[in-house]
């Protein structure tokens, strides 16, 4: 499939700040499931290429702003082919060892609540890969799909007792879940294509469980389903906040507002 994305972050300030520092992951993974065929990302109208890649496989760009600020506009745009892979992420280059992923987070540390639902998922039998698929479905059915149910800090604990959250919820679970395990995982950013009209917003997230002789593979609870080519994988880390595929910070006070419109749609019906 070849799927197109435009993705517009825009911040305004008032009054303007003196600079605006930012780190963009805005950049597409490659991999043997996807292949960025055109890629743009900017600011304020001019191009920006990555500095450099982390240790995660993901290419970073640092950029500075001086003088007045009013407005910071940041798009990412292009196209991209994607596979269906059932979620396997086959020939991605990165440094860090799967060991790195078993590290706990504030946001992804496992209660006894998720601890027990680990354990649930544990003794359904089989393989790494089928209970991880078990810790999935789990995740699904114990927390509703309810936008604005949570915020950026709402924590895997607090969203399983809620028993409602958004994607970023049941990626944390699922990695809290699966570390409490012994397995390692990571949260995963980027773009998914919808199709049901209200379905999932273009931006999205999930996780990735290190599985013995297969790899990384993607469990999306959110759609209780294993990423597929209507999924465009963009960066990772240890939870959200690490992942986060772009920050910013801005020198003085004032007000700041935000905007973002994002959209994903099938090259061809984009040409209709």
């Amino acid at each position: 499939m070849l799927l197109a994305v435009r993705h517009r972050t825009t911040y305004r300030y008032d009054p303007a700040v003196a600079g605006v520092a930012m780190r963009l992951k805005l950049f597409p993974s490659r991999f043997d499931g996807q292949k960025p065929r055109r890629w743009r990302v900017s600011l304020n109208g001019a191009a920006v290429k990555p500095d450099f890649t982390n240790g995660w496989g993901d290419e970073v760009a640092t950029l500075f702003l001086r003088g007045g600020v009013p407005e910071a506009e940041v798009i990412a745009e292009g196209e991209v082919e994607t596979h269906d892979l059932a979620g396997v992420l086959r020939g991605f280059r990165e440094a860090l060892k799967p060991g790195v992923c078993l590290r706990e987070t504030p946001r992804t540390r496992a209660d006894a609540a998720i601890a027990e639902l680990a354990r649930e998922a544990d003794a359904s039998g089989g393989s790494v890969l089928s209970r991880a698929h078990a810790l999935q479905d789990l995740v699904s059915s114990r927390i509703a799909y309810v936008p604005g149910a949570t915020d950026h800090g709402t924590t895997a604990a607090q969203a399983l007792a809620a028993g409602k959250g958004v994607c970023q919820d049941h990626a944390h679970v699922i990695i809290a879940g699966a570390r409490s395990l012994g397995w390692p995982a990571r949260y995963v950013a980027g773009y998914y294509l919808a199709h049901i009209e209200g379905g999932d917003v273009a931006t999205h997230a999930w996780a990735e469980v290190w599985v013995p002789d297969l790899g990384w593979v993607g469990f999306d609870a959110s759609n209780d389903i294993c990423p597929t080519a209507d999924y465009i994988r963009v960066c990772s880390g240890l939870d959200a906040a690490d992942a986060a595929p772009l920050r910013g910070h801005a020198e003085g006070v004032a007000a700041e507002t935000l905007d973002v419109e994002v959209g994903v749609a099938p090259v061809a019906q984009t040409q209709q």
